[in-house]
């Protein structure tokens, strides 16, 4: 077949994830354990919901998506996180009683973004953190729902950081430069992530992990992934190249769609059964344990 030239990151993404094989390793293993250590906090998995804003009232039901997936995330006991919303979303977000992270658009009006993030403290918020990577756009700085965006610097987030008690989580950091930054800052967490491909040819995130891995390496910095995760076996790549969780997206939302909690629920499951599949084929029991060594690149 031949190989057609194309810019789109997702396509990108796809075909590089597809490209990492897996080998089975199955003499002395035994069933896998999934629970995890997200942030101090036990969960039952290292699959995240992803930060997203806006999403409607599906089906004519009473809750919007936002409101659904978060009770999908607390009934399922893993980490929580949304995404662009005003506080009074959020309060609802809250009221679900998922352990939530609450990811703010890094706004023009700083005033906005502060109040945002201690509005998210105050309310009970598990973690805060900014999405980095919606800062431009091709007219310059980025317009998002009527709301202009700014440059972040690297003493901004470490004011932000400084200003709360809460884990923060830098989100959109696709180079070791800006991994290390984060760090710098005093960043819980970053998420390598393209954001769905905003920046043609992007780096597929699976590729940069193990250079941030290694950068971060004794930093005391989590590191979560997203962008084209739609499966078990694609959490398990994730978390060999250097992920300590990841977090599912579009491919969430069919189940969402159509059966609202019930759906996102199964699918959670699905994911994560398939997750303990695979590392109780290739001998890692637990989550922590897993490394590169069961995978191969094509």
């Amino acid at each position: 077949m031949a190989y057609t030239r194309v810019s789109d990151a997702n396509e990108i993404t796809a075909r590089y994830m597809d490209s990492i094989l897996i080998q089975e390793r199955l003499i002395d293993s035994v069933v896998a354990n999934t629970t995890t250590t997200i942030l101090g906090e036990k969960f039952d998995s290292p699959v995240l919901t992803p930060a997203f804003s806006h999403l409607k009232n599906y089906d004519g039901r009473e809750l919007t998506g936002l409101e659904e997936y978060s009770l999908a995330a607390k009934e399922s006991n893993i980490l929580n996180f949304v995404g662009m919303m005003e506080n009074d979303m959020f309060q609802k977000i809250i009221a679900t009683g998922a352990k939530t992270v609450r990811i703010v658009k890094p706004y023009a009006d700083n005033a906005k973004v502060r109040d945002q993030f201690k509005f998210a403290e105050d309310s009970g918020a598990f973690g805060i953190g900014m999405d980095i990577d919606h800062i431009f756009g091709m007219n310059g700085y980025d317009i998002c729902v009527g709301e202009e965006m700014a440059a972040q610097t690297q003493d901004m987030l470490a004011s932000y950081i400084s200003s709360s008690k809460l884990p923060f989580v830098v989100k959109g950091v696709l180079s070791v430069a800006d991994a290390i930054k984060c760090a710098d800052a005093g960043a819980s967490a970053i998420i390598v992530s393209h954001h769905h491909g905003r920046v043609p040819y992007a780096l597929p995130p699976m590729m940069i992990l193990p250079e941030i891995k290694k950068a971060l390496t004794g930093r005391n910095v989590q590191i979560f992934v997203d962008c084209g995760i739609a499966s078990g076996a694609d959490v398990y790549k994730a978390l060999a190249l250097g992920a300590d969780a990841a977090a599912v997206g579009r491919s969430m939302l069919p189940g969402l769609e159509k059966e609202g909690v019930k759906g996102v629920k199964n699918f959670i499951k699905n994911v994560n059964d398939e997750l303990r599949f695979v590392m109780s084929s290739t001998g890692f029991s637990k989550v922590s344990d897993i490394d590169a060594s069961c995978l191969h690149v094509m």
